[in-house]
């Protein structure tokens, strides 16, 4: 048998959408009307993204009580708007673009779209996605720069050790590290004119010269001119890649700073093979 059912649609009372672009945020704000009335009140307005205009934005909407703001992850852009507003005492969401597209009705233009997800956020149809507290954002800052600066620093050399495979020059084989004192020297004198195996085989240093046999072999190819100045090039960016190797010692003593309070944590998760501060 059916039984009758009443229910409450349970909306929340003061709530705003924010449409982010670069220089500009449409904001949607939607509160209660007049005592004793079903009906909402609305306010759609755009806004700098200047940090006088953001300011003002955010008082704005503290005077008028909003409980929440919403706001689709586009790009960066959101990230300073969404940390202003948190600053200033108010609960931001960050709702995934993904998401918020599969909800049916999506109109196209900016403003109207913020009077959407308005809508759509007042009715809790929406779910936050994760935005970690400021001391976590900043060490993901820390360590993601830390890979930024690693990858640039191995693609350099990676480019050298394709153009000496281009040229034959297999001292990658023989040599671990083509970039020691043995193997720069090596390639100096590919810049500077030498061609002989042997001469540049007796250049070697240290273990290296338990090697002279195999690195003869390996110098004997066909490094010609266009080699050699793409060689001198590359070079000297590693030169100034090679000064990333302080910058990198420099981000780890930040992160070994950052980590601090958290720092039982980090000794759980190192003893997981594979595992460390910084990686």
């Amino acid at each position: 048998m059916l039984a009758q059912s009443q229910d409450e649609e349970q909306i929340i009372a003061r709530v705003a959408a924010l449409d982010i672009g670069k220089a500009e945020v449409a904001c949607c704000v939607r509160v209660p009307g007049p005592e004793g009335s079903r009906k909402r009140l609305q306010e759609v307005s755009t806004h700098s993204t200047m940090t006088r205009s953001l300011t003002e934005l955010a008082h704005h909407l503290l005077d008028l009580g909003v409980e929440r703001v919403v706001m689709e992850a586009t790009s960066d852009y959101w990230k300073p708007v969404f940390y202003l507003l948190e600053a200033h005492g108010l609960d931001p969401w960050l709702v995934n673009a993904r998401d918020v597209k599969h909800l049916p009705g999506r109109p196209k233009t900016d403003v109207i779209d913020a009077v959407w997800l308005c809508k759509v956020a007042e009715r809790q149809m929406l779910r936050p996605s994760f935005v970690p507290p400021v001391p976590i954002r900043q060490l993901r800052d820390l360590t993601r720069y830390r890979i930024d600066l690693v990858g640039v620093r191995g693609a350099e050399k990676n480019r050298v050790e394709k153009l000496l495979e281009d040229a034959c020059i297999k001292l990658s084989v023989v040599a671990s590290d083509i970039f020691g004192v043995s193997g720069r020297a090596m390639m100096a004198a590919l810049i500077n004119g030498e061609r002989n195996p042997k001469v540049l085989a007796q250049m070697a240093r240290a273990r290296m010269r338990t090697k002279i046999g195999a690195l003869e072999e390996a110098f004997t190819g066909h490094f010609d001119d266009h080699h050699r100045f793409l060689l001198a090039t590359m070079l000297e960016r590693v030169e100034r890649v090679d000064r990333i190797n302080a910058d990198i010692a420099a981000v780890d003593a930040q992160i070994e700073v950052a980590l601090a309070p958290f720092a039982e944590a980090a000794a759980r998760l190192d003893e997981i093979p594979g595992i460390g501060p910084v990686a």
